[in-house]
């Protein structure tokens, strides 16, 4: 047996939401944030090396040549003495220096140790790549002092006024603990817009999707309230329109459970309605037996009481047929090709007994004799038993349940039609159509209340006469229309305007003539 969760999903709109939003919004902020932190990083690296260039530049115009040929440094106070210094993360270091090389005109060899013109002597030097005079100013990170800085170095050959050649080195030098600081809190104020940003998107979700579900929430706690005493449609005004179609669904599926309770309800009812007469006769008749003294009036009354048996059984079978024609699931069985002309042969020779206690004339028209219907082709009948005579109106339906729509319409047939009378029982053809008739010499039925005879427990007899629970042709209505055709009634004495002449049938100014309509199989001539 299939079991079928009841849980509820944990994985909820919610979570849903959030797992597709906040990855993906996570990541956005975070390549944000990485562009933005670059970005500012290079502002604040430009900001902190201009100070570094334009001292270094400053440093380069200060140089010039004394009277005496050597070079002097008149480098401003301000370039010469930084004012870094107070700032306790902020530090700035200047060097110059000259380095001579090369000879004296004349031959006279350089000999001089290098010169510092201008502070820290012993400042890292720049990297061998960029140490050759005449190279760019170069870049370069370092430690002095104990904390890591950066310097900026220029390095070029100068002249003398003795045409002695000399390698000028001018650096700059700065701590970067005040840039790092800055780096630092401009990244921490990123990730604290970030995580704001995430909080307030994940509060917006969860408050949006608890404001989306506020209807299906009052839509719950309606149903709950209701206890499933009232199944009146549920309110779709107040229901966001995504969700419409899911509640018109319900909707649906409640007028149908609705109708199908109403159906079981109405049918629960007018059975023990029938059920309750026959058992209280039979109550009665039980009651006076066991009073009664005379053998003879005893026996005619376990007679009477073996009658209402034998009804109130026939009832018992025909509610549960009629319980079977009327459920609307799929049948198991899957239908096959069936022989009306046999079907209607088979129920005729039932019933001639019954009929002949009755003093009925029951008879079956063949309808091939009467050429009433063309046999089908050996050829034409693939899925007809090879072992079984070729059908002649084959039809695609239920074998048990086509005999069950023929029986109950002759019993009928033999139930109001009085003794002396005739039933005639005939199978055709006509356009692609399989028709079995059940034609009878009986009182009929008004043409106003043939349509009101195929409701249950309605009695088919003329007026109000009636001599069973009249589930009849309900049943037999039921189980042609689960087999894809129907059941019609007629006058009998209309047979003959139809074009049936020679059928050997008299017509009749009374009598019913019931019409069973089935589709013939497709392989057939008709």
């Amino acid at each position: 047996m299939k079991i079928l969760r009841t849980d509820p999903d944990l994985f909820g709109i919610r979570a849903r939401l959030l797992t597709l939003l906040l990855p993906g919004m996570v990541g956005l902020l975070a390549l944000d944030s990485w562009n933005d932190y670059h970005a500012l990083s290079r502002q604040v690296e430009q900001a902190y090396d201009q100070p570094l260039i334009e001292s270094v530049n400053a440093l380069q115009s200060s140089l010039s040549l004394a009277q005496d040929g050597t070079f002097q440094l008149n480098a401003p106070f301000s370039v010469a003495t930084p004012s870094g210094d107070s700032h306790p993360l902020q530090k700035k270091y200047l060097h110059v220096s000259l380095a001579p090389r090369g000879a004296v005109p004349g031959g006279a060899a350089a000999s001089r140790p290098e010169v510092s013109l201008l502070g820290e002597t012993d400042l890292p030097a720049p990297p061998v790549a960029a140490a050759s005079a005449g190279a760019p100013p170069v870049w370069y990170e370092s430690y002095y002092r104990g904390g890591p800085v950066r310097v900026l170095a220029l390095q070029h050959q100068v002249v003398d006024g003795r045409g002695q050649v000399f390698d000028l080195l001018i650096q700059a030098a700065e701590s970067t603990g005040a840039r790092d600081q800055a780096q630092a809190a401009f990244l921490q104020q990123e990730l604290i817009r970030d995580a704001r940003m995430v909080g307030v998107m994940l509060l917006l979700v969860w408050l949006g999707v608890r404001w989306s579900l506020q209807p299906l929430e009052r839509l719950r706690k309606s149903v709950l309230q209701s206890k499933g005493q009232n199944l009146q449609p549920l309110d779709t005004r107040e229901v966001p329109h995504e969700v419409a179609p899911l509640v018109q669904a319900i909707n649906q599926h409640i007028a149908s459970y609705r109708g199908l309770l109403d159906q079981q309800s109405q049918f629960l009812a007018d059975a023990s309605h029938q059920l309750r007469t026959p058992l209280a006769i039979m109550l009665t008749q039980a009651g006076f037996a066991l009073r009664e003294k005379d053998p003879e009036q005893l026996r005619e009354t376990l007679r009477a009481i073996v009658i209402q048996i034998s009804r109130s059984r026939r009832l018992c079978e025909q509610l549960l047929s009629l319980a079977h024609a009327s459920d609307s699931s799929p049948p198991a069985d899957a239908p096959e090709v069936i022989d009306l002309n046999t079907v209607a042969k088979d129920v005729v020779l039932q019933y001639l007994t019954l009929a002949h206690e009755k003093n009925l004339d029951l008879g079956w028209l063949d309808a091939v004799a009467a050429g009433l219907a063309v046999p089908m082709a050996a050829d034409d009948a693939p899925t007809w038993p090879r072992s079984a005579a070729v059908p002649v109106v084959p039809v695609l339906a239920r074998g048990p349940e086509l005999h069950e729509v023929l029986s109950n319409l002759v019993h009928n047939a033999i139930v109001y039609t009085p003794a002396g009378g005739y039933i005639t029982v005939m199978v055709s053809t006509h356009n692609s159509m399989a028709l079995a008739e059940v034609c009878d010499s009986g009182p009929g039925i008004a043409k106003a209340r043939r349509a009101e005879v195929f409701e249950r427990f309605h009695p088919s007899g003329p007026g109000k006469a009636a001599h069973g629970a009249g589930l009849g042709l309900a049943i037999a209505r039921a189980y042609a229309r689960r087999n894809g055709g129907d059941i019609e009634l007629a006058d009998a004495g209309t047979r003959l305007a139809e074009g049936h002449e020679g059928t050997g049938m008299a017509p009749s100014p009374t009598g019913l003539r019931a019409i069973v309509r089935l589709p013939l199989a497709s392989s057939h001539p008709g």
